[in-house]
């Protein structure tokens, strides 16, 4: 069991705003390191918060069961990666039992974003509407096509769920409204 190696991960219940931002891929040096494969090509939020909750692998060896709360010390970039350390993680063999875990940050830890910017989880769910009010539909997901992002718009035709996809981009995006929970677009049910 993980928290008897490492004497003093809490288990604790999984913060209702948790985002799961990465994975803990392998140990890394000998003094309890640990390598990250974050989900965003920018990983703020590992670097912001010193509350870590972790999940074990859905596949694999399970170490430990339920939810963790691993105490950050330094997250950093290194080379094309992202390294951790983290208190009641000593040594590489620690590390190493860690392998494989989901890591979760709450969501109020996550640094603020700059004017016009989102966050995709910030961004799915939100009602789509045109310059006309007609309702296009709901962000289902985002896509990055790497010059770009694409809302992905779920709504239903025929009885039957169609996606639409929108560029989200400044010639198409009139508004974003967090508060109101919706997205304000140049674009047309027929497009």
């Amino acid at each position: 069991m993980l928290q008897a190696m490492t004497n003093g991960l809490e288990a604790v219940q999984l913060p209702a705003d948790a985002v799961e931002v990465g994975r803990i891929a392998d140990a890394w040096g000998v003094k309890g390191w640990f390598k990250i494969l974050p989900y965003s090509a920018h990983p703020e939020a590992l670097f912001s918060s010193r509350r870590w909750y972790l999940q074990p692998s859905e596949r694999g060896a399970k170490t430990f069961a339920g939810t963790v709360k691993l105490a950050i010390i330094e997250a950093k970039e290194h080379s094309d990666s992202v390294v951790a350390s983290a208190h009641d993680v000593p040594d590489r063999s620690s590390a190493e039992a860690l392998r494989g875990a989901r890591i979760f940050i709450s969501r109020a830890s996550f640094p603020t974003a700059g004017a016009d910017e989102y966050y995709w989880v910030d961004l799915i769910g939100l009602e789509v509407r045109n310059r006309e009010d007609l309702l296009l539909g709901n962000v289902r997901e985002l896509l990055s096509t790497g010059p770009q992002t694409v809302l992905v718009i779920e709504y239903l035709e025929d009885g039957k769920l169609q996606d639409r996809m929108i560029p989200f981009v400044s010639a198409y995006i009139d508004d974003v409204d967090l508060a109101a929970r919706r997205i304000r677009v140049d674009w047309q049910a027929d497009y």
